[in-house]
């Protein structure tokens, strides 16, 4: 274990211990890589269930009575058609179409959100939402009072049900349930959302309760193979179900368009939003870059930042990334390419270390479950 005390560290790092945790410097925290290797972590979420600390996450609570045109100003996606206890994927932009973050908003309540950020980013998001304030609106950074703890794969459901009396399957995919009793442990946020391709929770409480929340989901999970996973298996079950990461497929320098997120991204919606113009050019005009999956014949492996070549030799792009697929036995990647080589079937080359591999554009998702 590390004793680097310059790392920040979630409520549950003294847990980790017992379970045997590989913890790496993962933007500036000390997290666990994975518990016992990252291909058993991977193949418990896709077959039976796995349980994640992601207390690293940044939460902001955002309320007020201009709360709901406030945060529609600032993301990409259409937050009047939230419904209370239902949530939505978006991003934030820059003016030029650079994307600040992606996230989640969870309504709460009238004039009450709960936006969900990525960790790496917290002060540059919170600082950017002061900077964009509008209307009678209070932000609070809750990030270092809340944990969260994911519980994902397809035994995820019957393991959480046997901690709480309400009926998980009333809660449909990207809606939630709040002040929920798990066991003893109350005001629980339980939502079905997730960052696996797989049906799961995503478990919201204050920092003090989530190490026995950890403990009790380990306990009656046991008997359906859920097995603490760490951030390993988070990224290749998240990169086979095509789902972003922030510094890789989206950065200030990637639009969420030219990222595969056009889902997230309404430019007809009636208010304007920081960046709509340069999204809208985008969608009209057709993009110069896109995002693709691509496939590697033969021996090797694409990585994040290698180059991304034409079949006759001229540069067109880069790995945003890859791996060997734990699920699909092969070297897959996601590759920012010109427009015109985005094409399913279209032959390329990848440059790993030194050596032009073959590849071609391949259909993604990689790896897509009915949910």
């Amino acid at each position: 274990m590390s004793t680097n005390t310059l790392l920040k560290r979630t409520s549950l790092f003294e847990t980790y211990k017992k379970y045997g945790a590989k913890v790496i410097d993962f933007g500036g925290w000390e997290l666990p890589v994975q518990f016992s290797s990252i291909l058993e972590e991977h193949e418990a979420v896709r077959k039976k269930a796995g349980l994640f600390d992601v207390s690293h996450m940044g939460e902001v609570l955002v309320t007020g009575r201009s709360a709901e045109s406030y945060i529609n100003y600032l993301v990409t996606n259409d937050v009047t058609k939230l419904s209370i206890n239902q949530a939505l994927y978006t991003a934030m932009c820059y003016p030029d179409g650079g994307t600040v973050d992606d996230l989640l908003i969870y309504k709460l309540a009238n004039e009450k959100y709960l936006l969900v950020i990525n960790a790496a980013n917290i002060k540059k998001d919170v600082e950017w939402m002061e900077k964009h304030v509008r209307g009678e609106v209070k932000l609070q950074n809750v990030s270092g009072d809340i944990a969260q703890l994911a519980i994902q794969g397809p035994t995820a459901e019957v393991i959480l049900q046997k901690l709480t009396e309400i009926n998980l399957k009333k809660i449909s995919f990207f809606h939630f349930a709040q002040h929920v009793n798990l066991d003893g442990i109350t005001d629980v946020l339980v939502s079905r959302t997730g960052y696996t391709g797989e049906d799961g929770f995503e478990l919201y409480l204050t920092t003090d309760k989530a190490e026995a929340l950890w403990e009790k989901l380990l306990k009656v999970g046991k008997e359906h193979g859920l097995k603490p996973c760490g951030l390993g298996a988070r990224d290749t079950l998240r990169f086979e179900a095509r789902l972003a990461l922030y510094g890789q497929e989206l950065t200030s320098d990637i639009s969420p368009l030219e990222a595969g997120i056009g889902f997230a991204v309404k430019t007809n919606k009636e208010s304007h939003f920081i960046g709509k113009d340069i999204l809208t050019a985008q969608r009209e005009r057709g993009l110069t870059r896109k995002l693709v999956g691509i496939e590697v014949k033969g021996r090797g492996i694409p990585r994040h930042g290698y180059k991304v070549f034409s079949s006759k030799g001229e540069e067109i792009g880069c790995i945003t990334s890859g791996t060997h697929s734990p699920s699909l036995k092969k070297g897959l990647g996601l590759a920012l390419v010109s427009a015109e080589y985005a094409e399913l079937g279209t032959q390329l080359k990848v440059e790993v270390r030194k050596k032009m591999i073959d590849a071609v554009v391949v259909k993604t998702p990689f790896y897509k479950k009915d949910l």
